[in-house]
């Protein structure tokens, strides 16, 4: 058994729940009746609203699995038995019944409790997943591994929230029954959205499933007679319940699940605490992979989730937690909201302008361009592979593409990216949403992977544009662009103030802004996208220590432009700073070229170690890495100093 002694010492100052503060192990649930345990599924939802409401994170998901989550730790033995939540952001429930109620004044704060499940907290954390469609692959080998290992242990996955529209899980749902009596038990909390309303022929034959009229009408007509018998009606309905499936199997013979050697229990009613806790004990008890199929409802007890139709509270920042408004007033528009007005303008100009996403239409703010162009948007649900080699399909056929994610998760893709889109030369813009440090999400979901991956793909063009003018340049440029992929990338931050550009060298995608350009200036500058301000601010503290400097951004940053190399040429010295990895980046490739092309400028490259980083405000995060002006002026200062006191001339003015 592991050992994980993670103690968070806050206070939850949220009023009397008298079962909540029950509850410190799972275990405790045990003791508890049906109905303490609704009683206990309201506290925790009134803890959640109030709790997420402050401090911001994924609400909608997590009061969609309350009573659920309490039936798994009703049922199965945590730790000993295993409980992975696919997609991770729904595991907050979890996190309170297993020790960490007090740590939610603290969640996705430096420091504080990780939005995602994080074995380094608890060591009923198995799996630190945040990106999607995983854990039946982590499910399947666990469960494996303890069958080989003779150990009697039962592994559990909660796969929802769209999380089953990823190619992955059926990939794990093709091979799980392939030996014999593993102990694995998938819970699907069926939401019907993602984000938004789920897509996909899985979707729709779930939906069968919940909507099929005979199908509702028998169970109906059961529940109401069976329940009404006096004494033993509750106890004979839930007895009943495996009856259920009888019924789907002659009403609605799909035949999806069992056809894969999987057992199918449902689907049920996910917000029936006694319902959930006696089908998992059924699926517990078989010997063999089960999947339950639970129907939940995405906001469940929140009236204002319940009522936003577009996401459902899926991720909330600081909310008035009776009216779900913002506190916070939007007084500033973002790169995401230039790039949805960026999008309808191409799309009123050219017909065969079209775009693709994962399951993010309103998060990468495509919501705009699908309501102008319906026929023109396509969400293929978490399927990021399936995007971008059906986008090689739709360039192939004479339209032009763009594919809008996260930054983070076209790392899933770039094997398609490399063979689909790149080696058959096709033009297919990929808009990449969550650039560089992101912050409060954590590890996984900082942009800070993509340059470095994506630069090693042959013919392909990145930009990184530093305010809104120069990503309507960098998109406008991208989809005219037929034989190459091209990619444009950029923070979720708020969009920055316009910086002008003082004069130009080269031109086209070669083309390098100057945005200072001091006389005789020594020190050369680089900063691009989301760090041009800084780079400016980093040019003006050397200039007051007697530094001038020249400040440029290269529009298009990989590959380097001959025009920066020919810049560079004309300095004593290359500070380039960089939103994504040092490894792989615009510093290392700029290096490259210098040493290529025989220049012998010095380059100090500023940016992104190669390690995993704790989640945390953005600022927070890069106040730690030193990608501050403050840091970057100071360590560049000293080495001119250094480079200064030991130039031969210093030396000779000492020896006079």
């Amino acid at each position: 058994m592991r050992s994980f002694p993670y103690v968070l010492e806050t206070s939850t100052n949220i009023g009397p729940m008298p079962l909540l503060d029950m509850i410190s192990t799972p275990q405790d649930l045990r003791t508890l009746t049906r109905g303490q345990l609704e009683e206990l599924a309201e506290e925790i939802r009134a803890f959640l609203i109030t709790k997420v409401s402050r401090t911001g994170g994924h609400l909608g998901p997590n009061l969609g699995v309350v009573e659920l989550t309490l039936g798994l730790h009703r049922v199965f033995d945590s730790p000993n038995d295993p409980i992975i939540f696919d997609t991770g952001h729904q595991s907050y429930v979890h996190k309170m019944l297993t020790g960490r109620l007090s740590g939610f004044d603290t969640l996705r704060q430096r420091g504080g409790l990780s939005g995602y499940p994080e074995p380094k907290e608890s060591e009923h954390d198995w799996v630190s997943n945040s990106h999607a469609s995983t854990a039946l692959s982590w499910g399947a080998g666990l469960a494996q591994g303890f069958q080989l290992k003779g150990e009697n242990r039962t592994v559990v996955v909660v796969v929802g929230d769209g999380a089953l529209t990823g190619g992955m899980a059926w990939e794990a749902l093709n091979n799980i029954p392939i030996r014999r009596g593993v102990k694995l038990v998938i819970v699907v909390n069926d939401n019907g959205r993602s984000y938004t309303p789920t897509v996909g022929g899985l979707a729709n034959q779930l939906a069968g499933l919940r909507t099929h009229k005979k199908y509702e009408k028998t169970l109906s007509y059961i529940k109401r007679r069976v329940s009404s018998l006096p004494v033993i009606g509750r106890p004979a309905y839930d007895l009943m319940h495996g009856f259920k499936t009888g019924v789907k199997d002659v009403l609605v013979p799909e035949g999806m699940f069992t056809d894969l050697g999987i057992k199918y229990i449902g689907p049920i009613d996910g917000h029936d605490v006694g319902g959930v806790i006696s089908h998992l004990e059924q699926a517990r008890q078989f010997e063999g992979p089960v999947i339950v199929h639970c129907m939940t409802r995405k906001g469940k007890g929140f009236k204002a989730a319940e009522e936003n139709e577009e996401d459902r509270f899926h991720a909330v920042g600081k909310i008035n937690e009776f009216t779900g408004e913002p506190l916070t007033a939007s007084v500033q528009a973002t790169w995401t909201d230039a790039f949805a007005e960026a999008m309808v303008q191409i799309g009123q100009r050219r017909q065969d302008v079209v775009a693709i996403t994962a399951a993010m239409l309103h998060p990468v703010g495509l919501g705009r361009f699908a309501a102008a162009f319906p026929e023109r948007i396509f969400d293929v649900g978490i399927a990021e592979q399936h995007a971008v080699v059906s986008a090689a399909g739709l360039a192939a056929a004479g339209l032009h593409p763009v594919v809008a994610v996260y930054a983070t998760f076209i790392n899933r893709a770039f094997d398609q990216v490399l063979m689909d889109a790149a080696l058959h030369s096709e033009g297919v813009t990929f808009a990449l949403d969550r650039s560089g440090i992101t912050g409060t999400d954590g590890p996984s979901h900082n942009g800070m992977w993509d340059m470095s991956l994506l630069g090693l793909v042959p013919t392909l063009e990145i930009a990184a544009p530093r305010d809104q003018p120069r990503l309507v340049e960098a998109l406008e440029r991208a989809v005219t662009v037929d034989d190459r992929p091209t990619v444009v990338r950029y923070s979720k931050e708020r969009l920055p103030d316009e910086l002008h550009a003082v004069s130009h060298r080269g031109t086209g995608r070669d083309r390098v802004d100057l945005l200072r350009a001091d006389t005789d200036a020594s020190v050369l500058v680089v900063g691009y996208g989301q760090f041009a301000g800084m780079g400016m601010d980093v040019a003006e503290r050397l200039t007051q220590q007697g530094f001038a400097c020249t400040v440029a951004d290269p529009l298009w940053c990989v590959p380097v432009s001959d025009a920066l190399v020919e810049l560079a040429a004309q300095h004593s010295l290359v500070v380039s700073m960089e939103d994504n990895l040092v490894v792989g980046g615009l510093g290392e490739r700029l290096r490259a070229r210098l040493v290529d092309d025989g220049v012998s400028t010095p380059l100090q490259v500023f940016g992104v170690p190669q390690r995993f980083l704790e989640h945390g405000s953005r600022d927070e995060v890069l106040e730690e890495l030193g990608l501050t002006a403050r840091d970057v002026a100071r360590r560049v200062l000293e080495r001119l100093v250094n480079e200064q006191a030991m130039s031969p001339d210093t030396e000779s003015i000492r020896e006079r």
